[in-house]
């Protein structure tokens, strides 16, 4: 059976190419909502209304998928809006289960990039229809017959079936409103995408009276409900108060629960229900031991849905317990067992992170899909108040028939041409090979190489200063290749802290010729504490602290003033990234500073010693 009073129609797309904002203007367009009550849920830098959590209004990117029902005339539209950055992929490989079709959103002017391709890849292995959506055709340097041609490209180079290659096109600009199927018609308002989910979004085809089946996709958290699961109804129909058994993805064991509340997606929140059936996506409260990736089945018939397949991690981090001297000042020093609890809490939701033990009790080894991945949790935890310290990134090794294999990346930078040299440098010194080069739109180079996973690290900070801050990069996860050589660590040595107190404008003074310093005067730091970067490629040990001697003497030079330069500050990002194997971040609710695994200059002389 059809159900045509239903579509389930997912917004897929590379980050930054507009994908919350055009689903933003179809709320706005729907006829749901009245001007002010959408003007109150608007807020942040750029006044998304999907963009809710606080790091996403930030960062300017969807971090966290999300669900909004809208009507169109009889019928409802389940709209589902993805992360567009690689490292939560994770997110958009399981919400895809949830959809029967996707929008697929391609920039007008940069084309289908890394994370197009992925996401493409993606709705092709479920099965779904995509209907593409050539965004911004209002930016000055549209080229929008070129884009097309690229998207068609792309979809042949990614198997496309005949039926699939001949995809329907819809010429839209998200931010102002407007959507064409004709370049020739001038376009008025988005009505041609809903006319697309009626006609295009093919109905859910489901059986109403089988067995239940819902597999769970997402997870919410409430603090008057507990636990809440979402999923999409497969089969039969899931009601109040009625008794499940619940199949486990990891091992394939059951639990019996019961069902205290069933809500639909309508508009932006939730709304609670007598039952849903079959083909709907709901809400589910009362099922606290359920996860991602388990079957809710009907009362003593379980029956599994095919498990949900989430691409492996690529990235490393030690997280431990803060033993930094200022540990417990600016927040709560999270403990062993607090630390554990915490992250075990994000593996219930966040499916693409792994977390195992470290070789010490107070440490845990967590791998993730990128840098942002892990940072974003970083600062999720900092925000909750609580403190820790992190290692430096490392690319997961895998060892295949005896032979070790590292995750590559393909990698995109489009930059003025006068930058290209640069690029190409930087690159091909990380082991990277060059796989095409041409004229981007403008006067722009568009390079794409085949990277070693752990080539990127750092390698956007050096990319943006070689380039004036011109170049646009993308990566996106490619395939496990054999190791290649090693290749150079950070180049400079840095300037560690010799004492505990507050850094001295006299003392920065005069170590302003050794390096480039990251503290400010009156600022506290303490010993073993990175206060520098050194000009040279040693470590040094310096005093950043020292006072000048007071005598009863006038210098002729007393009232003579030396400017000091304004202290290097690192995002947390780039200070994971600029950080070597023998040094720690210490991330707390206000800063985070960079030292040694061993604070004292003993310590660490006899660790060197050891190593040797």
């Amino acid at each position: 059976m059809k159900r045509n009073d239903i579509r389930n129609v997912a917004v897929v797309a590379h980050v930054d190419h507009g994908k919350t904002t055009l689903v933003d203007q179809m709320l706005r367009q729907s006829g749901l909502f009245r001007s002010e009550e959408l003007d109150k849920l608007v807020g942040g830098q750029h006044g998304l209304i999907m963009d809710s959590n606080d790091q996403e209004r930030e960062r300017g990117i969807t971090i966290l998928a999300k669900n909004c029902g809208i009507r169109i005339g009889d019928v409802k539209v389940n709209l589902i809006d993805t992360p567009g950055h690689a490292d939560f992929g994770g997110e958009v490989e399981r919400i895809l289960r949830m959809a029967d079709g996707v929008f697929l959103l391609v920039d007008a002017a940069e084309g289908p990039l890394p994370q197009t391709r992925f996401v493409l890849k993606k709705a092709f292995a479920v099965g779904l229809k995509p209907i593409v959506v050539i965004n911004k055709i209002d930016r000055p340097d549209a080229r929008i017959d070129e884009v097309h041609s690229m998207v068609f490209d792309l979809f042949i180079e990614m198997g496309a079936s005949d039926e699939q290659a001949n995809f329907p096109v819809i010429y839209a600009s998200g931010r102002a409103g407007i959507a064409t199927n004709d370049m020739k018609v001038e376009p008025k308002d988005l009505r041609p995408l809903f006319d697309a989910i009626l006609n295009t979004i093919p109905a859910p085809d489901v059986d109403v009276d089988a067995p239940l089946q819902v597999q769970v996709t997402n997870l919410m958290y409430s603090e008057f409900l507990g636990k809440i699961v979402v999923g999409r109804v497969a089969a039969g129909k899931i009601r109040k108060n009625q008794k499940v058994t619940v199949v486990k993805q990891k091992d394939g064991t059951t639990f019996n629960d019961t069902v205290v509340q069933v809500q639909e997606f309508d508009r932006l929140a939730r709304r609670e229900v007598e039952e849903i059936s079959a083909g709907d996506v709901c809400a589910i409260v009362g099922i606290d031991e359920a996860d991602i990736g388990d079957t809710i089945c009907e009362f003593d018939k379980p029956n599994a849905l095919p498990p949900l397949t989430i691409d492996e991690p690529t990235l490393d981090m030690l997280f431990k317990v803060n033993d930094s001297p200022f540990a417990g000042q600016e927040g709560k020093p999270l403990t062993s067992r607090e630390l554990r609890d915490r992250l075990e809490r994000e593996l219930q939701h966040n499916v693409a992170l792994r977390v195992k033990p470290g070789e010490r009790e107070s440490e845990f080894i967590v791998s993730g899909r990128g840098l942002l991945h892990l940072g974003v949790l970083l600062e999720t935890i900092r925000r909750e108040g609580g403190e820790l310290a992190v290692g430096k990134p490392r690319v997961i090794i895998k060892e295949i028939d005896g032979k070790k294999y590292e995750p590559y990346e393909y990698l995109v930078i489009e930059v003025p041409t006068e930058h290209s040299g640069s690029v190409m440098r930087l690159v091909l010194e990380r082991q990277g090979e060059c796989v095409k080069m041409e004229g981007g739109h403008g006067n722009t180079t568009h390079i794409e190489f085949h990277v070693p996973a752990r080539g990127l690290i750092g390698l956007r900070t050096k990319m943006m200063s070689g380039t004036q801050g011109m170049a646009i990069m993308h990566h996106n996860f490619l395939e496990y290749r054999p190791v290649k050589g090693t290749f150079p660590g950070r180049p400079n040595g840095v300037l560690i802290s010799l004492e505990t107190s507050k850094a001295t404008g006299y003392a920065i003074e005069g170590l302003q010729e050794r390096g480039t310093l990251f503290v400010k005067p009156m600022e506290p730091v303490y010993e073993g504490q990175i206060v520098g970067e050194n000009n040279r490629d040693k470590d040094m040990t310096v005093n950043v602290t020292r006072l000048k001697a007071l005598t009863n003497m006038r210098s002729a030079g007393a009232d003579k003033t030396v400017p000091l330069k304004p202290p290097m500050e690192f995002a947390l990002e780039a200070a994971l990234e600029y950080i070597e194997d023998d040094e720690l971040v210490e991330v707390t609710p206000t800063a985070h500073r960079m030292r040694k695994v061993f604070l004292k200059e003993g310590d660490r002389k006899r660790a060197d010693r050891g190593r040797a």
